[in-house]
């Protein structure tokens, strides 16, 4: 398995990816060209976060988004993992595992990154263990939010 930054060419598996996610974890169907417009404008922008992908014999297999949070009290960055997935015929695999070693070596070079953080589902207890096998842990805060777009 290869894991590397996402390009402007890998847009329509990011977009696969990302309805699929929002499909499986929340039985929700994007609006496609919304979920387009919204990678794109990642994609083309790093200030808004970045992709990294993860393939095997040049097939992606999984991907996760990376967005920046200031820490005033670390005095750093938190990157934010967001947008996980990996395909159903690639799960158990190492696949996670491969991305989110990517990412904390990436985070670790940056220099200015205090830590990684992400959100998961309550019910998700698989995910849940996997993102304890890679030495996360469960914080201390729980996730509010008013959502404009989707409707919360």
């Amino acid at each position: 398995m290869k894991v590397r930054p996402a390009t402007a060419a890998d847009l329509e598996v990011l977009v696969e990816f990302n309805a699929s996610l929002a499909r499986e974890t929340e039985g929700r169907e994007l609006d496609l060209d919304r979920l387009r417009a919204g990678v794109r404008a990642q994609l083309s922008d790093p200030a808004r976060g970045h992709y990294f992908l993860v393939e095997r014999d040049g097939e992606a297999l999984g991907g996760l988004a990376c967005t920046r949070e200031w820490s005033d009290w670390r005095n750093g960055w938190f990157w934010w993992i967001q947008s996980v997935y990996v395909r159903s015929t690639a799960r158990r695999q190492g696949v996670y595992r491969a991305l989110h070693d990517s990412v904390r070596a990436a985070a670790i070079a940056a220099g200015d990154v205090c830590g990684l953080r992400l959100y998961v589902e309550r019910e998700n207890h698989s995910a849940q263990r996997t993102y304890a096998a890679v030495g996360m842990q469960e914080a201390v805060y729980a996730l509010w939010e008013e959502d404009f777009v989707l409707g919360g």
